[in-house]
């Protein structure tokens, strides 16, 4: 691991400034090689054959090895016959594998990443759940998709992320040290600038982690995924649902409202005759009284791993209009990528 998290990648700006001074380059040269990675996007591995910079700065890259090795290559691309979504299996330098996901909405443009190669909290719809857990991804590899991502679209449309979500393969809070550092990373203004209002954390019910988000007061966005109203709804589905009991988790949503005075996505997969009656409509309603919150039922994606089916769409209506009876906004979430597993809940490492 020690190899990855040397790659420049790793570092936020104050860390890329410290390491130069380390090694006798003026920590001024640290803007220079800052907008090679963030606004050129310039492959770290490329950064030895810059003759533009300034010569201490040359020198400096010419003698790095592993600092400057790519974090993640492209094994496999796979594109939608919606026209808009791609899916990326991407290698990883000790052979573990991950997906991201590119998005193209009509003006802008979303990247799905992933945190976890795999996923510890076994989710029993969730492809990734079904993998188990193989490690943590580094900072490196973390801000190494967004990087990736950013290039596709320069490539192709010259388009640019506009929004970023941290729903792909793992749990965000279950690595949070790395998570927060590639997201400080990449919202820097002298670099790939993201909106931290732009930025998704995703997370299945992870307590400490929703906590330490409202104490640090975060900038981003949280979602929950919670697909039952009560302890033992929820438990059947999520399985941590034992460890981090729902009334905990709603009162960690509400800590995270009341301190960062945002509201909370709340994440919910309608499985037909499971979670999608009105029964557990009303009951999802009286577990948010209270909360600021907007609801995403997104119908389920298959996986070879669950045999529940998606709700239909009437189904999903009359859901709804019980939440809006009850005051609370809700989307029905647009389905992409299906026909590529790049759907919420079907990443596994593995285009197809």
């Amino acid at each position: 691991m020690g190899e990855m998290d040397s790659s420049l990648y790793a570092l936020n700006y104050a860390g890329l400034q410290a390491l130069l001074e380390s090694e006798g380059v003026k920590a001024v040269h640290a803007r220079t090689l800052w907008k090679a990675l963030y606004q050129d996007l310039v492959p770290p591995a490329e950064m030895k054959e810059r003759d533009d910079f300034p010569t201490p700065l040359k020198h400096w890259c010419r003698s790095q090895e592993g600092r400057l090795n790519p974090v993640c290559s492209v094994q496999a691309e796979v594109a939608s016959t919606d026209g808009l979504t791609r899916k990326v299996l991407l290698s990883l330098a000790d052979g573990q594998t991950i997906e991201t996901v590119l998005m193209g909405y009509p003006g802008r443009h979303t990247a799905c990443v992933s945190t976890q190669a795999g996923c510890a909290m076994g989710c029993v719809f969730c492809a990734t759940g079904q993998m188990g857990f193989s490690r943590h991804l580094t900072a490196a590899e973390i801000v190494g998709q967004i990087v990736h991502d950013q290039i596709l679209l320069r490539r192709g449309s010259g388009g640019a992320l506009r929004n970023v979500v941290l729903m792909g393969m793992g749990e965000p809070l279950h690595n949070y040290d790395a998570v927060m550092t590639a997201l400080e990373i990449v919202t820097d203004t002298r670099g790939l600038n993201l909106g931290p209002s732009r930025i998704t954390v995703s997370t299945v019910g992870h307590v400490p982690g929703i906590l330490r988000m409202a104490s640090e007061n975060q900038p981003y966005h949280l979602a929950v995924s919670l697909h039952g109203a009560t302890q033992e709804d929820r438990a059947r589905l999520v399985p941590v649902a034992r460890n981090w009991p729902l009334e905990a988790l709603i009162g960690a949503c509400h800590t995270f409202s009341q301190k960062t005075g945002r509201g909370v996505f709340i994440e919910w997969t309608l499985i037909a005759g499971k979670n999608d009656t009105l029964e557990q409509a009303e009951k999802l309603a009286a577990c948010l009284a209270g909360l600021k919150s907007h609801v995403n039922l997104i119908p389920l994606n298959p996986t070879s791993g669950f045999a529940g089916a998606a709700t239909g769409l009437a189904t999903a209506g009359a859901f709804q209009r019980v939440l809006a009876d009850a005051g609370i906004p809700s989307t029905v979430r647009q389905r992409r990528g299906i026909d590529v597993a790049a759907g919420c809940g079907q990443l596994r490492a593995a285009c197809n």
